[in-house]
């Protein structure tokens, strides 16, 4: 898995938002203190944000050291310690916060991912993540998805034409819209979203690339992938949720997108202990 090329910067915001001019108080403690820490996981997870935590004390104080004793995409069962720190006590509390915010929200993406993964590893279904991700962590969260089993859509708006019904509605049609797309970007797959057997029919016979299904009942998923017979890869979308979800894999659906393992995780609950 390739870690993101921005967590530098990321860090570098999340330390500034909340250090700002100054941790008034770890000022209280002697700035020679030494003090060693635990991470520990307070439930099962898989671990994801190794790199981010690192990173907030490499730019703190690059002289804490930090001993991992799991890594990234790895299950941790409750109360599982993560990681030990070593180092200048001020230094580990004011980078605690940050550090364990990204821990606990990346493992919770990867650990949302990881649910849903588990739920369709009897089928050839993959997990797609959504745009619908934290402001400020959309590469962090991709990888966290990743981590827990999952396939990465779109980064962003730039990386793939996703033609959807705003979009058929300016174009005037599905079709126009296809041409348009690639004459402008040539190379880049085209997506399409539909909503019904007739608009799939028109996505496919303009050549989409790939065609999702939005909010289709199981019925209309089978017959699309009957009509599709494998051509163009299939993905569904809206209305999933652990109680739907293998149901729509088993359609025979080549991928599920699914926006919760992003935008409705739950942090992981993690605690940062001094060690006498």
């Amino acid at each position: 898995m390739l870690l993101p090329n921005d967590i530098q910067t990321t860090v570098a915001r999340a330390l500034d938002e909340d250090i700002g001019t100054g941790d008034v108080t770890a000022g209280l403690i002697p700035a020679a203190k030494q003090a060693s820490a635990t991470v520990i996981c307070r439930e099962a997870a898989i671990l994801c944000g190794t790199a981010w935590f690192d990173e907030v004390f490499r730019q703190l104080d690059p002289a804490v050291h930090i001993i991992w004793q799991h890594q990234d995409g790895e299950r941790v069962t409750a109360n599982a310690v993560l990681c030990t720190l070593q180092g200048g006590a001020r230094s580990i509390l004011s980078g605690e916060r940050a550090a364990l915010n990204f821990l606990q929200t990346l493992s919770a993406t990867a650990t949302a991912t990881r649910r849903y993964v588990d739920l369709v590893a009897h089928t050839q279904c993959r997990i797609l993540d959504t745009r619908k991700t934290l402001p400020g962590l959309r590469t962090a969260q991709k990888y966290a998805v990743v981590c827990g089993g999952g396939t990465n859509h779109r980064i962003g708006l730039y990386d793939r034409v996703l033609i959807k019904e705003n979009h058929i509605m300016a174009a005037g049609s599905i079709t126009a819209a296809i041409q348009q797309a690639r004459q402008l970007h040539p190379g880049i797959l085209v997506e399409v979203e539909t909503e019904n057997l007739q608009e799939l029919a028109e996505a496919t016979a303009a050549q989409a690339d790939i065609i999702m299904l939005d909010e289709y009942s199981l019925a209309d998923m089978r017959e699309a992938v009957r009509i599709t017979d494998g051509r163009i890869p299939l993905e569904a979308s809206g209305g999933v949720s652990p109680e739907t979800l293998v149901a729509i894999a088993e359609t025979g659906v080549n991928f599920v997108s699914i926006g919760g393992i992003t935008k409705h995780v739950r942090a992981v609950d993690l605690s940062m202990r001094f060690v006498a």
